[in-house]
């Protein structure tokens, strides 16, 4: 087994949505047998992790999994640990989620997934 090391993208959407647009793009480790593992066993993780709950002003945040953004080769390490998150804001969310999912699709088109 091999370690890799997946930037995940998130979406954060509170109540109906109507705020700035927020991401959190978390590194992720990923013990698999090899690159396309890798990257599957990634989206498998960011659909789980996908949350809703109430917030102070009883509105739903809700935590959208978009994909991963980027994949590395690591070292041996713990599988699944969250070693870094990164919540950004955009005003055009479409840009920037078709920039992670064309990312995404690059790295399928890479390993022939």
């Amino acid at each position: 087994m091999k370690w890799y090391l997946a930037k995940m993208v998130f979406q954060i959407i509170s109540g109906k949505g109507n705020h700035v647009a927020q991401f959190d793009e978390q590194l992720r480790l990923i013990e698999a047998i090899d690159r396309s593992a890798a990257f599957r066993k990634a989206k498998i993780i960011g659909k789980n992790a996908e949350e809703s709950y109430l917030n102070k002003q009883k509105e739903t945040v809700r935590w959208k999994f978009i994909n991963v953004e980027e994949l590395y080769h690591l070292h041996e390490l713990t599988d699944g640990t969250e070693i870094y998150s990164h919540i950004q804001e955009y005003d055009e969310p479409e840009n920037y989620i078709h920039t992670v999912n064309t990312k995404a699709l690059h790295i399928c088109r890479l390993q022939h997934i």
